[in-house]
């Protein structure tokens, strides 16, 4: 469709709790995305959400005591708080209550009737997951791979079912012709192998009885509910506009991979409705070395580091230590070591004493230099790996601190280091450019600083004990 604005998703989070460091950074890489395809004056469309409608949030409730629909309205609201005290702005918010998503899955259910079905099924459930599993599928003491140590559930009811089995062949040629591409290649490697057993016909829907009455009503059958995938994937679709659909990028964490690319597209498919065109797929954080876990008592709250640290620091926490596609550490002494490293040594301390020598010298930048012009109509970089990119930009931030230190300005006079300064702050300007969708806040204020008259600035980022 002509004129369509890129269309950008990061995962539905569950809201049977408090967001975590790991929903952060998810958020950020979409945020960053955003960013980068903004900065070539692309029209970019972001949407989040709440998945709601799943029995852990109505369990997560009932221990709190809480109705579910405050609980989850309660959660949400942090979710939504997360991504403007870290800078990761979402066009959409789409909550898994909304009566609209209601409909809309509904509708979907019933483009989908065709490949859906009644039966009687025993199985072993996982409600971290919200799926059920096979034996085959689990570990060898018999729990799910993403939730050891928790009990499956062996759940007897009646269900409706959607044909996976029917779409086995043609997902192998839509992932394998990369007309849904999946990054990294890892992952698309991972979902082909999947491919390579047959597929099992999926439980699309839960009695009320187990559902706790909680979720969106199975159309013309008032004693089931729509299975939380079917219904919480929809959200892609539900929070915008027909004519934004599809999605560009899904960005998930790499335990909802199959819902995502053997799941999701076979619902579309079934429906006759576009497909994704990607879906970027990131590891976990660890803490310490540790997975996250309540049980552990090792949840990092990113409201605490934002609070105390700044949303950049976290940003550029993230984007620097974790692997864009793999598992990431987490840890406070590391947090300090480079906040005082990069960002108030090497960033800081560059930014101060050029502005400071600018002012000094009152030098002026003028807005419609070329070169600054150029850099921020031509900047362009693999955006799918951040760690790499914030490496780069370092490079050109160790650059230019060593120039500074190899002509030493401040022994020179004004009329002898103006011209370095001006092509110095030109530079840093070029710098603040491909900082803007890592560091926005950062970025933001070097362009005040180092453009018309040059102000010093006050201490990006103070160090600390």
């Amino acid at each position: 469709m002509k004129n369509k604005p890129f269309y950008i998703t990061a995962a539905i989070p569950y809201v049977n709790a408090k967001p975590h460091i790991g929903h952060a950074l998810e958020f950020l890489q979409v945020d960053v995305i955003a960013r980068y395809h903004q900065q070539q004056g692309e029209n970019v469309i972001t949407l989040t959400g709440s998945d709601e409608n799943a029995l852990k949030n109505v369990q997560a409730a009932e221990l709190a005591r809480v109705p579910v629909k405050e609980f989850v309205d309660n959660n949400a609201d942090s979710f939504i708080e997360l991504t403007k005290k870290l800078n990761t702005p979402f066009n959409v918010f789409q909550k898994g209550s909304d009566q609209l998503h209601h409909q809309s899955t509904q509708d979907l259910w019933q483009l989908c009737q065709k490949d859906i079905y009644k039966r009687d099924y025993r199985g072993l459930y996982c409600v971290g997951c919200e799926t059920f599993y096979t034996v085959e599928e689990l570990n060898e003491r018999g729990e799910c791979f993403e939730h050891p140590g928790k009990k499956l559930e062996e759940i007897s009811e009646t269900n409706y079912f959607f044909k996976l089995s029917r779409y086995q062949e043609i997902l192998k040629k839509l992932i394998s012709s990369d007309e849904i591409k999946i990054y990294p290649i890892s992952r698309k490697n991972e979902v082909l192998s999947f491919l390579k057993q047959p597929l099992q016909d999926i439980s699309i829907s839960r009695s009320n009885i187990r559902a706790k009455n909680w979720g969106v009503p199975v159309p013309n059958d008032p004693t089931q509910r729509i299975y939380v995938w079917f219904d919480a994937l929809n959200i892609y679709r539900s929070g915008v506009d027909r004519s934004i659909w599809p999605a560009d990028i899904h960005v998930i964490g790499k335990g909802i991979i199959k819902f995502h690319a053997l799941y999701w597209p076979a619902f579309l498919l079934s429906a006759k409705l576009p497909l994704p065109k990607s879906i970027f797929v990131h590891g976990y954080l660890t803490v310490n070395g540790q997975k996250m876990s309540k049980t552990v008592g090792n949840i990092i709250d990113p409201f605490e580091i934002i609070n105390k640290y700044g949303a950049d620091t976290l940003r550029y926490y993230l984007l620097k230590e974790i692997p864009t596609f793999d598992d990431g550490n987490f840890s406070y002494d590391r947090l300090n070591e480079i906040y005082n490293a990069d960002l108030a040594n090497e960033l800081g301390n560059l930014v101060s004493r050029l502005t400071n020598l600018g002012q000094q010298d009152k030098i002026i930048i003028d807005h419609k230099d070329k070169d600054i012009k150029d850099n921020r109509r031509n900047h362009r970089q693999t955006i799918l790996q951040f760690n790499v990119i914030i490496e780069n930009v370092w490079k050109e931030i160790k650059a230019l601190n060593k120039s500074i230190d190899e002509f030493a300005p401040w022994k020179k006079t004004p009329s002898e280091r103006k011209g370095f300064l001006q092509e110095s702050l030109i530079k840093l300007n070029s710098v603040a450019c491909d900082l803007w969708p890592l560091l926005p806040d950062t970025a933001e204020k070097i362009f005040k600083s180092t453009l018309g008259e040059i102000k010093k600035i006050t201490p990006l980022f103070p160090r600390i004990k």
